[in-house]
């Protein structure tokens, strides 16, 4: 079946020409400009490539990039989303890798990609997004061409780069739309990198899929935020538990944030403390899904404050099947902790150029998610963790998740997270990692205690580390293997 995904684009734009399709700072750019300004692109593209061609974009969330990502989908050709921030060494790796055959940067990208070895375009230097012959129509890509490759966080080992085709990413789009009850009228913060797969999936294309507003912020700052939400009367948040965690605590300064309706949480589990408290402060509800790079974004969902529950990642979207898996692969019977496989159209074709790693990871149309988790009796599903974070103490399971959230209770603890240090008694010790609320004491015996009158034994911490803040990713998740490196023992 031939299909382009760029069809999200030019039938809003048919529908709705002068609509505006995207705010970013004074600019605002309708729907006509930016269809046009994506043929152009493409036409300009097709100079340095061909079709089928990967095209490496790496700028942050400005105009520039929606109308390049369009534009290399309308080409024919596959987009390679990267961060901006990245270092010489991981651009050359993901260059390398996906075999790009020109890169777009900006600026802020010049030093990283000094050494690049491929056509290096600058949008605000170069004439490519303003071709004399504008692409006509899109190319007659089949529905199962790869369109965008999205490299992992890389935290098992060098990136890999997830293939996520035309259709893949259409059906993730418009079902993520319609259980998430998108309007044509809303408007939508867009803050969560566009090069990530939950910023291009789950905010990019389900708002232009269905004709809403995007509201483009190029990082996550509290005040720009708020400022962007008052300013805009934005109607849709959606973002990651730090983020949340931080307007939670902000101080509005008179914003009026009353246009808000809906939030949406994805990329880690958010602590019970911190949804309830967005919710009461902000008056919105605020549904939590799971999905991964390698299933395109959204895999299950919640649907709404009247069919969901709390910590739960919800049920599939419609064709998707979610199995708890034990060691010997068999169903895990109800509320049994296993990994959690998925099966259906989100699920990515494979690794670009590591058919090793794309066996090991889709087994008999099964995605392996690494993810640990369980289902309850009303089909609802839970992630407890990743299998890689399981602590195992003294021939224990212990699930930092569930000590976080413990955590997350005592008034003086702003962030936390848990990790295990080897110890040669007990296998894994527990130590928790804290940051301080303004204006708060906090000593380390006393959250030891916290823990201890909430959990059994063995799961409580046996050490709480402060800290000033916690590493985190360029999409606000927090970064376990380099907490892991900070509690080793020391040689």
């Amino acid at each position: 079946m031939t299909f382009n995904l760029s069809v999200i684009l030019r039938e809003s734009a048919r529908r709705d020409p002068d609509k505006t399709a995207v705010i970013f700072g004074d600019r605002k750019v309708s729907y006509a400009e930016l269809d046009a300004a994506a043929d152009r692109a493409a036409a300009g593209l097709l100079r340095y490539a061909r079709r089928g061609d990967r095209v490496a974009l790496m700028l942050p969330n400005r105009v520039e990039f929606l109308e390049c990502y369009f534009g290399i989908l309308k080409a024919g050709l596959v987009a390679v989303p990267m961060n901006p921030l990245l270092k010489a060494a991981e651009v050359d790796h993901i260059l390398t890798d996906s075999g790009a055959r020109v890169l777009i940067a900006g600026d802020v990208s010049r030093a990283a990609v000094a050494h690049a070895g491929v056509p290096v375009l600058n949008p605000d230097e170069s004439d490519f997004l303003a071709a004399d012959a504008p692409l006509p129509w899109a190319a007659s890509t089949d529905s199962d061409d790869t369109a965008v490759i999205i490299y992992t966080s890389g935290t098992t080992g060098r990136p890999k780069g997830a293939e996520l085709t035309h259709f893949q990413l259409y059906l993730n789009c418009s079902l993520a739309g319609e259980r998430f009850d998108t309007r044509p009228d809303d408007v939508s913060l867009a803050v969560l990198p566009f090069f990530h797969v939950y910023g291009l999936s789950s905010v990019v294309n389900v708002v232009i899929r269905k004709g809403g507003t995007i509201v483009a912020v190029p990082k996550f700052d509290v005040d720009l935020v708020l400022d962007a939400l008052h300013d805009h009367r934005v109607s849709v948040l959606a973002g990651v538990p730090t983020m949340y965690h931080a307007l939670l605590h902000a101080d509005l300064g008179g914003r009026d944030l009353s246009a808000l309706r809906i939030g949406s949480c994805g990329g880690a589990s958010m602590p019970e403390a911190v949804l309830k408290g967005v919710e009461q402060r902000f008056g919105i509800t605020v549904l939590e899904g799971y999905g991964l790079s390698e299933t395109g974004s959204t895999a299950t969902m919640n649907h709404s404050v009247d069919d969901r529950r709390i910590r739960s990642i919800g049920k599939p979207i419609w064709g998707v099947d979610v199995r708890v898996a034990g060691p010997d692969g068999a169903e895990q019977p109800v509320g049994e902790v296993g990994e959690l496989l998925v099966r259906g159209h989100v699920v990515m074709k494979g690794y670009h150029g590591d058919p090793a790693a794309t066996a090991a990871a889709i087994q008999d149309g099964w995605l392996h998610t690494g993810d640990l988790g369980y289902r309850d009796a009303d089909g609802f599903l839970y992630v407890v963790d990743r299998m890689k974070d399981l602590i195992i103490r003294g021939g224990f399971n212990v699930y930092p998740r569930e000590v976080e959230e413990v955590l997350y209770t005592h008034p003086a603890v702003a962030e936390a997270a848990v990790v295990g240090r080897p110890d040669e008694r007990v296998g894994e010790e527990i130590v928790a990692v804290v940051t301080v609320r303004p204006g708060a004491d906090l000593d380390p015996a006393e959250v030891i205690a916290f823990c201890r009158e909430r959990l059994a034994d063995y799961k409580s911490p046996r050490e709480v580390r402060v800290r000033d803040s916690l590493p985190k990713s360029a999409t606000g998740k927090l970064l376990k293997r380099e907490l892991r490196g900070l509690v080793l023992p020391r040689p």
